[in-house]
């Protein structure tokens, strides 16, 4: 009967040993998963922030090009006029844009392209530091989830409901593309 209870005590135990594995296992599956998912939001946020900062800078180099295009015009139509009438309404079109252009750079000494190119370099920057962040929680979470369904006795559960190892998210074969910076152009 003593021993009917020891082995009895014994199986119990065993069984709630293999329970927490296996709890051990589906946790450490969907801390992976999690991992995943923060590499899914920082993704999303190239995929979405990138081509908008670029259209931004695109738009106000675009502004800055005409300003500085329509001056030149209006200037060499001042040089060019021969006439009286002709230099005073060419002056004036160039005094009132030099005015405007001169208010705008009291205002702003330093034209806004320039800034906006270093902002677009410091968030694409930003954004693959934060890929490349998560991209390494990640296959630490799968590193640590694959050595756990490959170390005794875990081994056992992971077979038993069928759990195999899990792919690091590796580069593979585009390596040498994606090392490569993303390309921008304008």
């Amino acid at each position: 009967m003593k021993v009917l209870i020891i082995v009895t005590f014994l199986l119990v135990c065993l069984v709630f040993y293999f329970i927490a594995l296996f709890n051990r296992l589906v946790k450490l599956g969907n801390h992976r998963e999690n991992a995943f998912a923060d590499i899914d939001v920082q993704l999303k946020q190239r995929y979405d922030l990138i081509p908008q900062l670029v259209e931004t800078v695109k738009g106000y180099a675009k502004h800055e090009k005409e300003t500085l295009a329509r001056v030149i015009e209006l200037r060499n139509q001042a040089v060019a006029a021969t006439s009286i009438d002709g230099k005073i309404a060419a002056e004036n079109q160039l005094s009132g844009l030099m005015e405007g252009l001169k208010v705008t750079l009291e205002a702003y000494p330093d034209l806004k392209a320039n800034k906006n190119f270093l902002q677009l370099q410091e968030e694409m920057s930003d954004i693959e530091n934060k890929l490349a962040s998560v991209r390494r929680f990640f296959n630490s979470a799968t590193k640590e989830y694959n050595n756990a369904i490959q170390t005794f006795p875990s081994n056992i559960v992971a077979r038993m409901f069928g759990l195999s190892k899990a792919p690091m998210f590796d580069l593979g074969a585009d390596r040498v593309t994606l090392d490569a910076a993303p390309k921008v152009s304008f």
